[in-house]
């Protein structure tokens, strides 16, 4: 392909534009011996790239002068990835666009791609390792097909385990966007391409055959990556007989004749459930039906994705003696051999649990506390959060610039408070829950440092008069993020309890629930906790978020009661007076979250929608919720 001049290309502005001196620089005059990767649009150099007095490691790309690849796959990758923002999506640090020369710099991924992973390298995976990894890819693409914060889907084209990156944490995220097209997403077939693009072996065979691209192409060509991940095998594996030398006939081929065990890889046969093979078998075929319209969307996969995990990595609760192994995995320390006293004052039991609490792929680190005093400045009221959680949380920074939130916990905490708590956090990934990164221990105090976000409440950023004023886009991300996690904790088997103090973070914004009246009557009643009473809270958060009115400061006379039964009389006749003034969006768009929240607030816990239900309702509407 002509690169054409590179130097006339009109590219987005937000990004680093870097000089090729120190590309050069940072690559070492493209040392050969820097060299990570190499693919169709050119050598992948791993370099050091100067961030003001910081020095970064980026992986940084170079198209060759004889690719195939060239200007139009430059700038698509630059413009899509402007466009994207995602835990999931690789992000872009820059470019440089100098004469001939095309260059793209990527934060660095020091876990390589999952086809080496595969194919490569000795160090098999594990299988919750590769389910969390597939479970990471499939919620990176659902977010290309849905569009979200952004008014177009995007079909990415060339789905394949070389192209699903892996960071230091193992979270798995998708790259390479020079195939990738955007489109609306109430159109299913979004594309009719005369000349078809991909890789073979992950190619739809009826979009080969038609040259009509949809979102279910790439649907199909993850069905593959599935096979793959399971198998150990490559798309096309010259390996296998020639008459199965694509991955995806020699798979479902074992599949229907009942042989599915057989095409396993054998360093990891015995650490699957069988009803988790069963299942991931299943939904990998469907990826590859036929007919596209029967293939399910990246929304499904992920809900399929986080069943299977659910079930294969729930922890299992029998004592064992010390050492003793369950489907490949130690059993936590602390619930083999935690005895006596379980007070905050036992020093010594907290650091066994602790030292023992990360899961296969989370490592806890254990921060002195001389680095936690110095990330708070000596705990400095400044830096402190109130009202949430079982102590207080201050905002911080490392000595590396990280900012962190910091939950110091009073020493008359209970014990279990904090332990389930963590348990579930090294348990629990979601782009929308507060990543663990370490803990330190003081005397009988115990610090627990997460990765920065907000510092400010939900009903502080609508009512105080210091905070901006929402918007629309803003609240009803707010709305979008916190159903998102609450699904993914009511799918993993978690009751969130959103009547505690506990902060909940929804695109990272702190949604601070933990008051009266957010919590379900019948919690109140009974005591007892339930998927539904979240349900109830959250069609508070809509509440709040619609109104502007808080539980503990109302507009005018209006009582939390009365504003539950306007909202019914709403939904009969709107009327402007229970709408935040301050915000402007459309009649049909309010009618659609308020009936929702209505729904939510049922007295009856029975009448409630599951937030299943509440997630499918938006994703099937044309706006957002």
């Amino acid at each position: 392909m002509d690169t054409g001049s590179s130097s006339s290309l009109e590219l987005p502005q937000q990004f680093r534009q870097f000089t090729l001196s120190e590309i050069h620089s940072a690559t070492q005059n493209f040392d050969e011996s820097l060299v990570i990767g190499r693919g169709g649009f050119g050598m992948v150099y791993k370099g050091t790239i100067t961030d003001g007095a910081t020095d970064l490691v980026a992986a940084i790309k170079r198209l060759d002068s004889t690719s195939n690849q060239g200007a139009v796959e430059f700038r698509a990758e630059v413009e899509m990835l402007s466009k994207l923002r995602h835990c999931h999506l690789v992000s872009l640090i820059g470019y440089c666009n100098d004469g001939q020369e095309m260059i793209l710099v990527y934060e660095y991924m020091s876990h390589g791609t999952l086809a080496d992973h595969l194919h490569k390298f000795q160090s098999p995976l594990t299988w919750v390792r590769r389910l969390k990894i597939c479970l990471g890819a499939a919620r990176g693409l659902d977010h290309l097909h849905t569009g979200a914060g952004i008014k177009h889907g995007v079909i990415h084209r060339d789905v394949k385990s070389s192209n699903i990156l892996l960071d230091d944490s193992w979270a798995a995220k998708i790259s390479d966007f020079g195939l990738s097209k955007l489109g609306p997403i109430n159109q299913p077939s979004t594309y009719v391409n005369t000349f078809v693009k991909g890789t073979f072996g992950y190619l739809d065979p009826v979009y080969f055959a038609t040259g009509r691209l949809t979102r279910k192409s790439d649907v199909y060509a993850f069905g593959v990556v599935l096979f793959e991940v399971l198998s150990g095998k490559q798309a096309v594996d010259s390996n296998l007989d020639e008459e199965h030398w694509g991955l995806v006939n020699w798979a479902q081929e074992a599949l229907k004749g009942g042989r599915l065990k057989q095409i396993v890889d054998h360093t990891i046969t015995d650490r699957i459930l069988p009803k988790c093979l069963k299942e991931f078998g299943w939904l990998a075929n469907r990826c590859l039906h036929n007919n596209p319209k029967q293939r399910p969307t990246m929304s499904d996969v992920v809900v399929s994705l986080e069943s299977v995990l659910s079930q294969q990595d729930k922890p299992n609760y029998t004592l064992h003696p010390p050492g003793m192994k369950i489907f490949g995995n130690k059993v936590p320390m602390f619930l083999s051999s935690f005895s006596g006293d379980k007070s905050v004052g036992s020093k010594r039991s907290l650091e066994l649990y602790f030292d023992t609490i990360g899961g296969e792929n989370r490592i806890l680190r254990r921060f002195d506390f001389q680095t936690i005093v110095d990330a708070t400045e000596n705990f400095s009221d400044s830096n402190r959060i109130s009202g949430w959680g079982c102590g207080s949380v201050y905002k911080g920074r490392l000595q590396n610039g990280q900012g962190v939130s910091i939950d110091r916990y009073n020493s008359d905490s209970k014990y279990q408070d904090y332990k389930n708590e963590v348990a579930l956090l090294v348990k629990l990934e979601h782009e929308n829950l507060l990543k663990l990164l370490g803990y330190s221990i003081k005397g009988t105090q115990v610090f627990l440092v997460y990765e920065s976000a907000l510092y400010a409440s939900l009903e502080c950023l609508i009512n105080d008069v210091k905070c901006t004023v929402l918007d629309w886009n803003k609240r009803n991300k707010i709305i979008l993020g916190v159903a998102s996690v609450l699904l993914y904790l009511h799918q993993n088997n978690v009751i969130h309890d959103l009547g505690r103090q506990t902060g909940l973070i929804a695109s990272k914004w702190i949604t601070n629930t933990g008051r009266m009246g957010y919590i379900a009557p019948e919690v109140h009643q009974t005591g007892r906790l339930s998927t539904k009473a979240d349900v109830y809270s959250f069609g508070v958060l809509i509440l709040v978020t619609v109104t502007g009115y808080t539980i503990h400061n109302p507009r005018g006379n209006m009582t939390f009661e009365r504003y539950v039964y306007a909202w019914t009389n709403w939904l009969e006749g709107p009327s402007s007076d229970i709408i935040d003034p301050r915000i402007h969006v459309d009649s049909s768009t309010i009618t659609r979250v308020i009936h929702i929240g209505w729904l939510c607030v049922q007295e009856d816990p029975t009448n409630r929608p599951t937030m299943e239900e509440v997630v499918v309702s938006s994703r099937l509407s044309e706006s957002p919720i």
